[in-house]
């Protein structure tokens, strides 16, 4: 007889603004589809980048949440407090050989490369060694280009080639800071994360968090990148766009859009959040999730 795994889901904001209505998407749609496999749903604050992340901003995240009715599993992991780990994976992986320094200047990577699906596809130019005189400044990773493919549950069977459609990518940058994709991988495969559920701005990561987890024999949890909410100029709700703050004086109004958004329109009864929340992870169902990776915001 087997023991089926636990489902174990997360959210994982950046602290670098205000929750808004994007986040609360992203937040909803992990946490319903955890509570409606009766799983755990644990809050990941990932503040690598503490320039960015101006100080009160995850405290204030954390308190939206609750003012909304979300309830999160475990204590709160801060990737700021988590340096040593990252630190490990990386000494592991340079005991593949597939790391390597890089002296790059982001000027000389753009002027050398073409843009790929990501940004400019970096073109090895440091993978057989630094030049002489070269100062070493970030850490890269050296890819391969075969497919890597993945069939997330939203938008189904995605590909890249790393390689030719991301290049060598960094684990750690010029600044000391250790990079996203090792984070991320790292922090997932320690909270035992068997689904990730996130927004569809992140699918095209997916490939290169794959390829880490294959080097460092972590397993692979399941994807759903659920659809982005974009402002009148097609671009991603954020900070740097002016998305305004969520408004959580009014959280089931909030949380009702945001269903409405996803497909599951709430019932006109569901009139106050503790009956939004009596119906909520009932109701849902994955597949009734848009499939486009972007909705424009209203």
């Amino acid at each position: 007889m087997t023991t089926q795994s636990p489902y174990i889901g997360r959210f994982a904001p950046s602290p670098t603004g205000a929750l808004h209505a994007g986040s609360l998407l992203a937040a909803l749609g992990s946490y319903l589809q955890a509570r409606s496999r009766h799983g755990q749903w644990h809050v990941r604050i990932e503040d690598l980048d503490t320039p960015r992340c101006p100080p009160g901003t995850a405290d204030d995240i954390l308190r939206d949440l609750e003012r909304c009715g979300f309830e999160w599993d475990g204590p709160i992991v801060y990737q700021s407090r988590r340096l040593p780990a990252y630190q490990n994976a990386i000494e592991r992986l340079q005991q593949t050989g597939k790391i390597y320094p890089c002296a790059c200047s982001r000027r000389e990577i753009t002027d050398s490369s073409i843009n790929g699906i990501d940004g400019p596809v970096y073109p090895g130019t440091c993978r057989p060694g630094l030049a002489q005189g070269r100062i070493p400044r970030a850490l890269r990773i050296s890819t391969h280009d075969d497919l890597i493919c993945f069939n997330d549950l939203i938008q189904g069977q995605t590909c890249q080639r790393l390689q030719s459609e991301i290049g060598d990518f960094v684990l750690r940058r010029a600044d000391g800071l250790f990079a996203y994709q090792l984070a991320v991988v790292v922090d997932d495969a320690e909270l035992g994360v068997s689904e990730i559920v996130r927004g569809a701005d992140l699918l095209s990561s997916t490939p290169r968090q794959i390829y880490l987890q294959q080097l460092l024999k972590l397993p692979t949890p399941g994807y759903a990148h659920l659809p982005v909410l974009v402002n009148a100029q097609g671009q991603k709700l954020s900070k740097q766009t002016l998305a305004p703050a969520l408004t959580t004086a009014e959280p089931l109004a909030a949380l009702r859009h945001a269903m409405h958004t996803l497909s599951h329109p709430p019932p006109a009864e569901i009139d106050t959040l503790e009956a939004f929340w009596q119906w909520a992870p009932a109701a849902w169902h994955m597949a009734n999730v848009p499939s486009q990776r972007t909705i424009a915001a209203v």
